[in-house]
């Protein structure tokens, strides 16, 4: 083959959330940390050529991350990992979490012990403890360690042409996300209605970070409102989520950076104590475990340790490749089905 690039996949889902691992022919990120090295993917042309290549058409598709395995820069850490996706490379995620640490396993990259394996991943935001119940040679489900998250501001008030005034919630949970009660849009987190609920979240993200500026206190390479997160309360009390994210699609996964921001916003309202779990239920209806760990602080700002429960799947490996001569090694999307936003990509 006259391939001037091989990257090589392992295709993994959490809870229906698609996320690749590239698990060889990464190429070396410059960098003497992952926040550093996601710097570099997110402000380098040649870093934002990797991720084009690998998460837009004709290679990629608008479902679901690419996960960038790297050697851990921690000395506690088995693995680092920097997710892709169309917008930028982001710090941290859940169910990307998930699917490294099924990936790291059953791939043998670590070794996989039965009937516990505690796999260490470092990121961006900081470490995260991944915990597998394992059986049989299968990594049968996954519980994380968050890395600390905390409110930003409660009760923000945002002026909309569409619904008026909408109150939303700035908080952290390994990204920011704005926090927003589905009702305030007149829409139900339900499959039948995630067009609508895209167009509505990518909306108010871009109104949102064009009013308002949100940089981690400790982190500055991890700033900006990344996604915005809708919520309801099912009528078992479970916690109904739908994460809008760029260019026009919705979480599959009910996201667990977002429940690690949602959490701390009941814990601040006196909703929630160390120790509590609360079941969350994604748009699809598949099923995290939230719990509050711990709590601590972040630059003097109260914070929370979170953790989230969730199944990764494997169901494929494949090979991506860039002919020297393609001329779309860039990658591209369009809106017919990446979703109006594409036409900015």
């Amino acid at each position: 083959m006259r391939w001037k690039r091989t990257i090589q996949l392992l295709d993994v889902h959490c809870e229906g959330e698609i996320g690749k691992v590239a698990i060889g022919g990464v190429p070396k990120i410059p960098g003497n940390s992952i926040a550093e090295q996601l710097h570099w993917l997110n402000t380098d042309p040649k870093g934002q050529e990797l991720r084009r290549f690998l998460v837009l058409e004709p290679r990629g598709a608008p479902i679901g991350s690419v996960n960038l395995l790297l050697p851990a820069k921690h000395p506690e850490a088995d693995a680092g990992f920097i997710i892709l996706q169309p917008d930028q490379a982001h710090a941290s995620s859940g169910s990307n979490s998930i699917c490294v640490t099924t990936a790291l396993l059953e791939s043998g990259i670590v070794e996989m012990k039965e009937p516990e394996t505690v796999v260490t991943l470092d990121t961006a935001a900081g470490l995260v403890r991944a915990t597998a119940t394992c059986r049989d040679g299968r990594c049968e489900k996954v519980q994380l360690t968050m890395v600390p998250s905390f409110v930003h501001e409660l009760d923000v008030e945002l002026d909309t042409p569409q619904w008026g005034k909408i109150k939303l919630d700035l908080c952290y949970g390994g990204i920011f996300y704005a926090l927003v009660d589905v009702g305030q849009i007149g829409l139900k987190i339900e499959k039948a209605n995630a067009a609508a609920l895209v167009q509505a979240g990518m909306s108010l993200k871009e109104a949102i970070n064009r009013a308002m500026t949100v940089v981690h206190p400790e982190i500055p390479a991890i700033s900006g409102v990344a996604y915005v997160m809708f919520r309801d309360i099912d009528a078992d009390g479970a916690i109904r989520t739908c994460t809008t994210m760029w260019p026009g699609r919705a979480d599959r996964s009910p996201c667990g950076t977002g429940n690690s921001a949602n959490l701390a916003t009941l814990h601040a309202r006196g909703k929630a104590k160390v120790g509590d779990v609360f079941k969350s239920r994604s748009i699809i209806g598949s099923e995290f475990e939230v719990g509050l760990q711990a709590e601590t602080e972040v630059a003097g700002k109260p914070a929370i340790i979170p953790t989230i429960t969730g199944r990764g799947f494997t169901f494929g490996l494949s090979q991506v490749a860039l002919d020297p001569f393609d001329p779309m090694a860039g990658g591209f999307a369009m809106t017919d089905v990446w979703g109006p936003s594409a036409g900015d990509i």
